[in-house]
C-alpha cells in the first residue's frame, strides 16, 4: 500500500469541450469519448454535459430540463407552468438502464414559450419571465429543480463518471454544434444530482476546475439581485454572476 507522499493523487476535476466553427452539427458521442480519458480526474460523485444546437426543430422554444426528486413535485411543478407557459410539448428524457447510474430522479424536459400576459407583467421580455420561473420553481416546489433552461441547449448531469452519465443519458443520440463536459472530484460540497457540473441559466453554461473560496460573500451579494443558490455546490454563484453582467448589465466578454 502506497503512503501520502508517495503517490501522486491526479484530483482536480475533468473539463473538455468541442465545438464546430462554422456551426455544422455533430455526435454527442465524441464529447463523451473526449471526457472518458481523463477518468482519473474524477471520483464518481458527479458528471455532466452541456449540448448546444440539440433541438433545432424547437429553437425558439426554451427547454426546461427538471429533475423531480419526489412524486408529488411533478404534478406541483407542471400546475405552475401551465399558469405562465405555453407548453409545447414535454416528455421524459430518454435515459438506457446501466448499473454504474444508481438512485436516479424522475427527469423531464418541457419546450415552452411564456404566455403573453407574462411577458407583459414583466415588461423586460421573455428571459425575464425564465429567470423568475427557474428561481420560483426551485426554491418554492419541493423536489423540482429546473437544471436547463435554455434555447436549443441542454444540460444533462448526474452522480456517476462523466462517461457514464453519457452513456446514460444517450448522448450519441444527439448532434449538436457546441459541447462541454465535467467530472467532478469534489471535496467540501455533496455528490448529487444537482450539485453536478454544468450549471446553466437560459443560455449560459459553466464548467470549473476548483474550490471557490468566496462562495459565501458571492451567494449573499447575488441574492439582493433576486438570485437563490440552490443546488449546494459553490460553482452554481458563478453562473448567476455572469448572467447578472451579461443579460442585466449588458457586458460582453467576447
Amino acid at each position: 500500500m502506497l503512503l501520502e507522499g508517495e503517490f501522486r493523487n491526479p484530483s482536480g476535476c475533468a473539463i473538455s469541450a468541442i465545438f464546430d466553427k462554422t456551426g455544422a452539427r455533430f455526435s454527442g458521442k465524441d464529447i463523451v469519448d473526449s471526457i472518458a480519458v481523463m477518468r482519473d480526474r474524477s471520483n464518481g460523485l458527479g458528471g455532466g454535459f452541456a449540448c448546444y444546437g440539440i433541438y433545432p426543430d424547437k429553437k425558439d422554444l426554451y427547454a426546461f430540463h427538471v429533475f423531480f426528486t419526489i412524486h408529488s413535485a411533478r404534478k406541483d411543478f407542471e400546475e405552475y407552468i401551465a399558469r405562465y407557459y405555453e407548453i409545447d410539448s414535454s416528455e421524459d428524457i430518454p435515459t438506457r438502464n446501466i448499473p454504474e447510474i444508481v438512485d436516479e430522479p424522475e427527469i423531464r424536459r418541457y419546450f415552452v414559450y411564456p404566455k403573453q400576459k407574462y411577458i407583459d407583467f414583466v415588461k423586460t421580455g421573455p428571459d425575464e419571465c425564465v429567470f423568475r420561473t427557474v428561481f420560483a420553481v426551485n426554491t418554492e416546489i419541493k423536489g423540482a429543480y429546473i437544471f436547463s433552461s435554455g434555447k436549443n441547449m441542454g444540460i444533462f448531469k448526474a452522480v456517476g463518471f462523466p462517461e457514464d452519465v453519457g452513456r446514460f443519458y444517450r448522448l450519441e443520440d444527439y448532434e449538436g454544434y457546441l459541447f462541454t463536459a465535467h467530472g467532478r472530484y469534489p471535496t467540501n460540497t455533496p455528490g448529487w444530482w444537482g450539485g453536478a457540473h454544468p450549471f446553466g441559466l437560459l443560455g449560459l453554461s459553466v464548467v470549473h476546475n476548483g474550490e471557490i473560496s468566496s462562495y459565501d460573500a458571492n451567494r449573499r451579494a447575488m441574492e439582493m439581485y433576486g438570485y437563490k443558490c440552490t443546488l449546494l455546490t459553490d460553482t452554481e454563484v458563478i453562473t448567476y454572476i455572469l448572467d447578472y453582467l451579461t443579460r442585466t448589465k449588458g457586458l460582453s466578454f467576447e
